[in-house]
């Protein structure tokens, strides 16, 4: 559960274009700017940190029908935050977390989510 200040904050508008529990929130934000003279904002490249050795986290192993949003339900209580389960395991693709059913992925434990 959120409290109550970070909700505020994230309704300033223009304060953050993304909230505070995106994977975004902390990305360095860009302007580019068209031929025209417009400016178009936009998320950097977003690196992934890395994993300290001693991270607790715990196994899954993947059913059959399983997607990353189910698992962000499932661990996290918010399926938008499935990302943090990805940041977690060696994919590029997010449904290579779900795409094999038996393969054993890592689920970060309460205090290890990044973000």
């Amino acid at each position: 559960m959120s409290e109550p200040y970070e909700s505020a904050l994230d309704a300033i508008p223009g304060s953050h274009p993304y909230p505070r529990t995106s994977r975004y929130h902390d990305a360095e934000i860009g302007v580019h700017r068209m031929a025209d003279g417009t400016e178009v904002r936009y998320a950097k490249r977003r690196l992934l940190p890395p994993l300290p050795a001693d991270e607790d986290t715990a196994p899954h192993m993947v059913c059959s029908g399983e997607r990353p949003d189910h698992l962000g339900q499932r661990y996290t209580g918010d399926p938008g935050q499935w990302w943090q389960i990805a940041d977690a395991n060696p994919v590029l693709d997010p449904y290579a977390l779900t795409g094999e059913p038996g393969q054993e992925i890592r689920i970060p434990q309460a205090g290890g989510f990044h973000g």
